[in-house]
């Protein structure tokens, strides 16, 4: 993470080229070029709660963008199930109504397949990057050092402990919204190799993933255009709604997922990178595992197996 820039990236100076302005791609006409946002300071740092908030205006991406992120998303998801399926069955005979009938080996389809569809969309956001920038990767989607890299190794800490307290608070909170049974997500909690394959994937994957699409791609388009508040609202109220197919409609627990989406971009908003909000991300889901872990006597009383 040190070797991240600062998030405060000043603008080019005259006659130099801006890194972040659209270039032709070859054999096209000329580029559109972005919108210039820095003219709006308000923007960059805005005011709530007596602390700084920022984004990046700079963004590459566009509203469209968006709308093609989760076509490719809803799509991409789709192709990749059924080519897992049709591989479980070439590679190890196992039928689709043999998958149907087996929780353990539906499960472990649905995961590797999510695994798979990870990595093809940051491909899609690399792609859509380099089309219109020369800028790196990572810090084009927020990915930035803290501003105070003289103790980044506390800093991460406090943010992973923070992720823990979240988890805490909003476990407590489900108490209250009532725990819905029969959620779709409730079928890869039924075997051991399942769950393991489940723990990998929440905790060594899907923060780093959901956070550069969220935080990194989302947010700033949203905040760029109708402002920090409301992007830092709207981004968390979307990562709600994208797990409420897993949790098949189980508004409470939607509702608890918004919190935690809000909670995260208002951390993302407030460091200014992206980092910031991982480290929540990583404590959360590290957290929940782990008490799931250890309340299952080592996953050797899991719940309907």
């Amino acid at each position: 993470m040190n070797s991240f820039p600062p998030d405060n990236i000043p603008a080019p100076h005259e006659g130099q080229p801006d890194r972040f302005a659209a270039t032709p791609l070859p054999g096209a006409g000329p580029a559109e070029p972005l919108p210039e946002f820095s003219s709006r300071p308000e923007f960059e740092t805005q005011q709530l709660t007596g602390r700084p908030l920022r984004a990046n205006s700079r963004t590459p991406f566009r509203g469209i963008d968006l709308v093609y992120l989760v076509l490719f998303y809803f799509i991409a998801g789709g192709v990749l199930t059924v080519i897992v399926a049709a591989g479980a069955f070439v590679f190890f005979g196992i039928s689709p109504a043999a998958l149907r009938s087996s929780t353990a080996d539906w499960a472990s389809v649905l995961i590797i397949s999510q695994a798979l569809l990870s990595g093809a969309t940051l491909i899609f956001l690399y792609t859509v990057v380099r089309g219109r920038s020369a800028a790196p990767f990572w810090q084009t989607m927020g990915w930035r050092g803290f501003r105070n890299m003289a103790s980044s190794g506390s800093v991460m800490l406090r943010y992973v402990f923070g992720g823990f307290a979240l988890a805490v608070v909003v476990g407590w909170l489900g108490n209250f919204v009532g725990r819905e049974s029969g959620i779709p997500m409730e079928e890869l909690f039924r075997s051991r190799q399942s769950v393991l394959m489940l723990m990998a994937l929440g905790i060594l994957v899907a923060p780093v993933v959901e956070e550069t699409i969220f935080r990194g791609c989302i947010y700033p388009v949203i905040a760029r255009k109708f402002g920090i508040t409301t992007g830092i609202l709207a981004t968390g109220a979307l990562f709600g709604l994208a797990h409420a197919q897993q949790l098949g409609g189980a508004w409470g627990q939607i509702g608890l997922l918004v919190c935690v989406g809000i909670v995260l971009t208002y951390v993302r908003a407030r460091a200014g990178t992206v980092a910031a909000s991982y480290f929540v991300h990583l404590g959360y889901n590290t957290i929940l595992f782990a008490g799931f872990y250890i309340a299952t006597g080592g996953l050797r009383q899991l719940p309907g197996a």
